[in-house]
């Protein structure tokens, strides 16, 4: 669940980095991150950059969503089962 968070929230920095990007012209420079350097680039490389691990991260994220719900439908299909056999008297087997 975190690293779904965590995902989402780069996601939001990328969408809000391209629409900065977006802005600029095409002639202007442009940098990025590199560990703490900042490397020139040019805006088509970075917006090309950024939609690469924005669609990445939906990726990510989407694949966290499903595993989520698979683990949830077992948290609750083992709870029907330790409910079962409370109410049957039965115990439960290893």
């Amino acid at each position: 669940m975190a690293q779904k968070q965590q995902l989402e929230m780069e996601q939001i920095e990328s969408d809000r980095a391209l629409e900065e990007l977006k802005k600029i012209a095409d002639t202007d420079p442009a940098y990025k991150h590199a560990g703490s350097l900042l490397i020139k680039s040019t805006k088509a490389a970075l917006i090309a950059e950024l939609e690469e691990r924005k669609e990445l991260g939906t990726t990510r994220v989407t694949v966290l969503t499903k595993q989520e719900a698979r683990v949830k439908e077992s948290i609750k299909e083992q709870e029907t089962k330790i409910n079962e056999m409370m109410h049957s008297g039965q115990k439960p087997t290893s």
